[in-house]
């Protein structure tokens, strides 16, 4: 498509005098990034020395002058003054260079903004640019309507240099000179055919405040000193990174991770975007290509990798250490909401598996690092100190000796699974505490799934591995009760037939497995049936829980005959009811009990099977609401279910 020329258009754009500084973001407003991109201009250039003179006061000029390629007069009129420069696209990937200077360089510029970096300082600024035999001199400003910025005016003579001189008076963000020499030193410090002064200082390699590490390797004849240089204080990523090797102050080839055959570092990592090696030699002629492109393959040359891959393996690894404080900050920041929510057992694993990243994988991307966490933590949420508890709830008083066998296996981890385990029984105690007499309370979604997460309450054998609710029980229930159960009520992820509804109360049937006969069968089965809060239990209740059991005897479903035990939950009872009551068959054989018990009975039993602890610990749940205590359960039971269904 055909441009148009100015004869064809109404009215163009108009643009305010600082249209062009707002556009510009950071690079408009901080010293360090706008003289990190012009110093990255004398680069493309073709440079080999940049001074810079910061001045100690506003109102006095910044200069930056190099000895590049310069520009043409069109060359100034045509990229300098055209907005969003394409420099891949008109000039290539490779920087040229001024006459008599050989040399190979990657340029830093893609989309042509780094020359506005003066405008950080004032929105009008000189440029003085040799090339081809002549001086050009600009006068840039943004002082204008029509145009984001335009040459104020400019002048031509006869020269015999190239090279370009920015000159800017200072009318804001005065920079700080020893600051930015650090800051850019730090950027191109890997090339000794690139010298940088600022107020006519440089920062030899072995004084920069980058420099991590120095250290001699001797291989033979060949003396080598590396140098293990952090980047991050640059404004910007280095375009070069890798290991650098000097031969008499010039650069052999290109820096790269990769020595000979090997790859070092994999160059796409943050780490090696940071950190680059220069190692300097005089010893190393023999071994370097004609054309110095890189070094002659095969002979004495791959000792020498070997020994800077050591050299890199082992700074890697001490930098990895002195880091997990900083990694460890970063993950944990990172999944914030996530690792808050773990108990302290799983805190603990979490911490210890980001240490373990951080040493031996120091070189794995952000998102590696972040996937492995993420794993780690959704495992965490799966664990639980049941299996320990449980072995502790069946030792006897007098098991002194059993006790401190089991007590000298535990390791850190033990103790904590079992601590996390006790706060989430302590806190379920509570919840049916504050909870059970309350006539508002909904039982069924709320009391009912708190009891039937306190199971243990009734024996330890109904917190076993062994729990189960299998077929051969739900087709008992529901000869029991006449009704298909309705799975919509289970009130856990596996739709296992724990609950069933009635008019004023609900029932939660569950038992334990054995083998008989090589056969899976149930060996004992607890029946628990809450009534509604505040509910006064009679003779009634207690009867009906006898037809229950009864009925579970005669249902002949139930493979053998399981022990059948029923618990019979209120607020309080009659005290012309008797509160236990033995079922027997036609034989006189006890087949069964019901008992008739209070929500503050099942507190107390809880307590007392937690050695306790309530009492010790009696001011960490004083202050909880009860519904808060029984959303923190139910989110827990959520996702461990999740996981175990995964």
């Amino acid at each position: 498509m055909a441009s148009l020329n100015n004869s064809d258009f109404i009215q163009g754009s108009l643009f305010e005098e600082d249209y062009l500084v707002r556009t510009l973001g950071n690079l408009a407003h901080s010293a360090e990034i706008a003289l990190t991109e012009l110093v990255a201009n004398a680069w493309d250039a073709g440079a080999t020395t940049v001074d810079i003179f910061i001045p100690e006061e506003f109102g006095q000029k910044l200069i930056i002058e190099d000895n590049g390629i310069g520009l043409t007069k069109d060359q100034f009129h045509y990229r300098w003054m055209r907005l969003g420069y394409n420099r891949l696209k008109h000039q290539g990937k490779e920087v040229k260079f001024p006459p008599n200077v050989e040399g190979k360089r990657i340029a830093y510029g893609r989309n042509g903004v780094g020359r506005h970096g003066l405008l950080c300082f004032n929105n009008e600024y000189k440029v003085v640019t040799n090339s081809f035999g002549e001086k050009s001199t600009f006068t840039i400003t943004t002082l204008s309507e029509t145009q984001p910025f335009v040459i104020k005016s400019e002048t031509f003579q006869k020269s015999n240099k190239s090279g370009t001189r920015l000159e800017v008076v200072v009318a804001k963000n005065l920079p700080n000179p020893e600051r930015i020499l650090n800051i850019i030193s730090a950027k191109f410090l890997h090339d000794p055919k690139f010298i940088l002064s600022i107020n006519r200082r440089t920062v030899p390699l072995e004084d920069h405040s980058g420099l991590i590490n120095s250290k001699e390797l001797v291989i033979g004849p060949v003396k080598l000193q590396a140098h293990f240089i952090d980047t991050q204080k640059s404004a910007k990523s280095t375009l070069y990174q890798g290991i650098a090797f000097w031969q008499s102050r010039r650069l052999v080839g290109e820096p790269s991770w990769v020595l000979g055959n090997e790859i070092v570092l994999d160059g796409r990592t943050k780490f090696a975007k940071r950190y680059t090696v220069v190692v300097e030699s005089d010893d190393l002629a023999e071994f370097i290509n004609e054309d110095w492109t890189g070094f002659i393959k095969g002979g004495s040359i791959n000792e020498i990798y070997k020994e800077v891959s050591k050299y890199v393996s082992e700074m890697v690894s001490t930098i990895a250490i002195d880091s997990i404080a900083e990694t460890t900050r970063k993950i944990k920041n990172e999944f914030a909401g996530e690792f808050n929510t773990l108990s302290p057992l799983a805190k603990y694993e979490v911490n210890e598996a980001i240490e373990s990243i951080a040493i031996q994988h120091p070189m794995a991307s952000p998102e590696s690092i972040s996937l492995a966490v993420e794993a780690i933590i959704n495992l965490e949420k799966t664990r639980t100190g049941k299996e320990l508890l449980f072995k502790l709830s069946k030792l006897s008083d007098n098991d002194v000796s059993g006790l401190n066998e089991l007590l000298e296996k535990w390791s850190v981890r033990d103790a904590l699974s079992v601590l996390d385990e006790i706060d989430n029984r302590l806190s379920v105690i509570e919840a049916i505490r504050k909870l059970s007499n309350d006539k508002d309370v909904d039982e069924l979604h709320t009391l009912h799934p708190l009891v039937t997460a306190a199971r243990w309450i009734f024996g330890p054998e109904f917190d076993s591995v062994e729990y189960s609710s299998n077929r051969q029980l739900h087709s008992a229930i529901e000869a029991t009760f006449k009704t298909k159960i309705n799975k919509d009520v289970f009130n856990n992820f596996k739709k296992r037939p724990d609950i069933v509804v009635l008019g004023q109360s609900t029932l939660s049937v569950t038992g334990t497995e054995a083998f008989e006969n090589n056969l899976s069968t149930i060996n004992k089965v607890l029946i628990i049936e809450l009534k509604k809060g505040g509910f006064k239990l009679s003779r009634e209740e207690r009867n009906q829980a006898v037809g229950y059991v009864e009925d579970f005897m005669n249902c002949g479903r139930l493979i053998y005959t399981p022990y059948i035990e029923a618990f019979v939950v209120g607020d309080s009872f009659s005290e012309k009811v008797q509160p236990i009551s033995t079922v027997k068959n036609e034989s006189n054989v006890e087949m069964g009990k019901v008992t008739i018990c209070t929500f503050s009975q099942l507190v107390d039993t809880a307590e007392k099977r937690l050695f306790g602890l309530r009492d010790k610990l009696n001011e960490r749940y004083d202050d909880i609401p009860g519904m808060e205590l029984f959303r923190q359960h139910s989110e827990q039971q959520l996702k461990v279910e999740f996981a175990d269904a995964s």
